[in-house]
């Protein structure tokens, strides 16, 4: 069975919500964020410390946009690849990356010097230049999803996923209220998924039930940038 190991809406979201996008099964396991701090057995599950971390059966992953084009892949019968003899197996395989990437490395910053740095090393500066990075990408999906609903392929792929988890922490950050309209909308049908919804409870429950905080460490004020 595959297992995945999980914080609370960190970039492992993005295989939880494909998982459940699949209807495959797994288990989830849960650290406190961030596990190489607070959780120094996961260092001998995955030495860089980090989420997420996949097995399923000989395979190890730790690359969030890779795990959903694996698995996505390997389950090719649900409909959530593009294959490579597709039109759109370019773009599919551009958003995918872009949504980590592009999307959020920058928001990274943006938590790193704006809310878990200690007061004195937090950088305004970094904060703003990073949050105002992240936006002007987002803006050039408007463009796009105001002709489709989603960004390839005429369907929802694993590349929504991917881009779906930057705008989910997007909107940990206060960065939704700024959000184009026609992003805002694709926004808002990604999170009417029945999927997505089910991997906010599996996470809350899984969480609860193995004693670490279901409340997310990426949540911080709702001021703009």
């Amino acid at each position: 069975m595959i297992r995945l190991h999980h914080c609370v809406s960190a970039r492992s979201f993005r295989p939880l919500w494909l998982l459940e996008e699949l209807g495959l099964p797994y288990e989830l396991v849960m650290h406190p964020f961030p596990p190489r701090l607070q959780d120094e057995a996961f260092l001998e599950i995955n030495p860089l410390g980090t989420v997420p971390a996949l097995f399923d059966g000989e395979v190890a992953m730790t690359e969030s946009a890779a795990i959903c084009q694996y698995l996505a892949s390997r389950h090719a019968e649900a409909g959530l690849e593009v294959a490579p003899g597709d039109p759109a197996y370019g773009d599919y395989l551009n958003f995918l990356h872009f949504g980590e990437a592009t999307l959020t490395f920058p928001q990274t910053l943006v938590l790193r010097y704006g809310h878990f740095e200690p007061p004195e090393r937090r950088q305004p500066q970094v904060v703003e230049d990073y949050a105002r990075w992240c936006l002007s990408r987002l803006r050039t999906l408007a463009p796009r999803l105001e002709r489709e609903p989603f960004l390839c392929a005429g369907r929802f792929t694993a590349a929504d996923v991917s881009v779906g988890y930057a705008l989910l922490l997007a909107s940990h950050i206060g960065l939704d209220e700024r959000f184009k309209p026609a992003v805002a909308a694709y926004w808002a049908r990604l999170q009417q998924r029945e999927a997505f919804r089910r991997a906010l409870a599996v996470e809350r429950k899984a969480a609860l039930a193995q004693g670490v905080s279901p409340e997310s460490a990426m949540a911080v004020g709702r001021a703009s940038p």
